[in-house]
């Protein structure tokens, strides 16, 4: 009988013999890996296990640090473990929210606290140290969901209860850490001197947990201000709260209780009076010499269909709007500023003719009547195609585009005659009170229905650019999100549910061969939480009907 097993190493390219049942940690020190950080996880056949995953069989693995994104996440996860077990020490009597991510951190709220004093504050970071410093280790126990449903109920966590009890598994697992138990969709890391990085400040009316710098985790991420964020945040955790829908088991609750048309109406509606709102508000600045809107955000979070959708209700301010493409200010493709692997860089803001932009925008405003280019992305050429633009007193100009909030694109307009829309799906619903759900999820599952069905993209596709358009946010949008006037949050409470079943057989597609398929693994267990609805309740103007199809707008 063969006792032993075969490891294939990544990261050096070694094959070597292990007995069987040992664990990726010993693995790890046993070939001495060093990644440059601290290693939390590993690759097991391209998909992400703990360390305390125990190998049986002949593997490929790779060993993954805090710098990976999926090592991030399990650091993150296990020091909201940390946070949650402080805080109920400190606090006993108080509940934690880690809410949403906000200013490169993690926004969370004690509840019915609105506001936490400095020695609270102290006290909870010194506990955090404390067991930080007995690395007391993380047990991932799994048993029957009946019995986890029945414990996590028992101690008062009826959140983790209902989501678990709504989700259909038969198993579920979750974590110990000395007496405290908690649920995390993730793995964690083995103990908890693996934590050697974070901080934790007032912030609003909750607290900011701070966390290592993505690019360079020996640094704390910096803080950064997102005052308006933080008020759109707020007020959707009120709608939210209003309608009794706080996290994914509510939500799924309502849907096994035939409420789910309701909550689609109230969502849809919500939406049309925010936009609604934005117009008046237009309006009344159009009297007061507004005459560009430039509306921004990320890619998949609905831009184009809140632009039409504003135009509309900019119609009913009697303001007649008109619309100009970023696209067609490209430079020529020779001209095109390169990326740092020698590609032409299109998200650059110098991809555009700056000063041809600008000098036509200050001709319109003037009333002249102005010829526009047309750029021609076979070609890489400007072409002019008799195409011309004159405004008069009635009309405001509609820009849509990533740079729309960047100062440098508009730098000739004074700031009186423009008013700055950024657009994002800033997901306000938890899976519990300690999973907060990643809003660059909701953009990269919209993407991924988008992209198979309209661009002929296979998931594959999707997932491995995912990681370079996040890069060019990170630059060019993010950055300037706070210049906005106003912020738009696209998100829909019921929308992952929605998109489960246009997602799921996309995902499913992705061969565990692939790079790719550790992420698509990810979000296929991320959709398995919600329930399944159909989206024969959404109206052809819903904004994710830009995604899913039937809409009543033409793209």
């Amino acid at each position: 009988m063969n006792n032993t097993v075969t490891i294939h190493c990544l990261n050096n390219n070694t094959y070597t013999d292990f007995p069987k049942g040992i664990n990726l940690l010993e693995i790890s020190n046993n070939l001495s890996i060093n990644t440059g950080y601290k290693i939390v996880s590993a690759k097991v056949n391209n998909k992400i296990e703990p360390l305390d995953y125990e190998v049986y069989g002949n593997k490929t693995v790779e060993f993954i640090d805090i710098a990976h994104s999926s090592g991030m996440r399990i650091y993150v996860r296990s020091l909201c473990f940390i946070l949650a077990k402080s805080v109920a020490e400190i606090l006993p009597d108080e509940r934690l929210n880690i809410e949403h991510p906000l200013s490169k951190g993690y926004f969370c709220k004690i509840k019915n606290k609105e506001k936490i004093d400095q020695k609270t504050i102290l006290a909870i970071k010194t506990r955090m140290q404390e067991i930080v410093d007995a690395n007391l280790p993380f047990i991932r126990v799994e048993e029957e969901t009946t019995k986890v449903v029945k414990m996590f109920r028992e101690r008062g966590f009826e959140d983790k209860a209902l989501l678990l009890e709504t989700s259909g598994n038969l198993y579920s697992k979750y974590y110990k850490l000395g007496d405290s138990v908690d649920y995390f969709y993730g793995s964690l890391v083995p103990s908890t001197n693996y934590i050697n990085l974070f901080d934790l400040e007032a912030y609003g009316n909750g607290l900011l947990l701070r966390v290592p710098n993505r690019n360079n985790p020996i640094e704390l991420e910096p803080i950064l201000e997102q005052q308006k964020m933080y008020e759109v945040y707020k007020q959707e955790l009120k709608f939210l709260s209003i309608i009794g829908c706080d996290n994914v088991g509510d939500l799924n609750k309502a849907s096994l209780d035939g409420n789910m048309p309701n909550i689609i109406k109230v969502s849809e509606a919500i939406q049309e009076k925010t936009i609604a709102s934005i117009a008046s508000e237009i309006a009344y600045h159009f009297d007061n010499g507004i005459q560009i809107i430039f509306i921004s955000g990320p890619s998949s979070s609905g831009k184009t269909t809140f632009r039409m959708r504003l135009e509309v209700q900019l119609m009913t301010n009697l303001i007649k709007p008109v619309g100009l493409s970023l696209d067609n200010y490209f430079v020529e493709r020779e001209n095109t500023p390169l990326d740092e692997k020698g590609d032409y860089d299109y998200e650059s803001l110098y991809a555009l003719d700056l000063d041809l932009f600008n000098s036509d925008m200050e001709r319109l405003l003037k009333g002249e009547k102005v010829s526009l280019p047309t750029y021609n992305f076979t070609t890489g050429k400007r072409e002019y195609k008799g195409n011309e633009l004159q405004i008069d007193e009635n009309n405001v100009l509609v820009i849509e585009g990533i740079h729309g909030l960047n100062p440098e694109l508009s730098s000739n307009i004074p700031d009186s005659k423009k008013f700055l829309i950024y657009v994002s799906a800033l997901t306000a619903i938890s899976l519990d009170d300690h999973n907060w759900i990643p809003t660059t999820d909701n953009r990269l599952l919209r993407r991924l229905v988008r992209d198979y069905r309209y661009r002929n993209y296979s998931a594959i596709d999707t997932l491995s650019r995912w990681k370079s358009v996040r890069a060019g946010e990170d630059k060019w949008i993010f950055p300037f999100q706070e210049n906005a006037n106003v912020m738009f949050n696209s998100a829909m409470i019921y929308e992952f549910a929605a998109l489960r079943r246009y997602a799921e057989p996309i995902l499913l597609q992705v061969p565990n061969y692939a790079p790719e398929y550790a992420e698509a693994h990810r979000l296929l267990k991320f959709l398995s939480y919600f329930q399944y609805i159909t989206d024969r309740e959404l109206p052809p103007t819903s904004l994710l009907r830009e995604f899913l199809g039937g809409s009543s707008f033409k793209y």
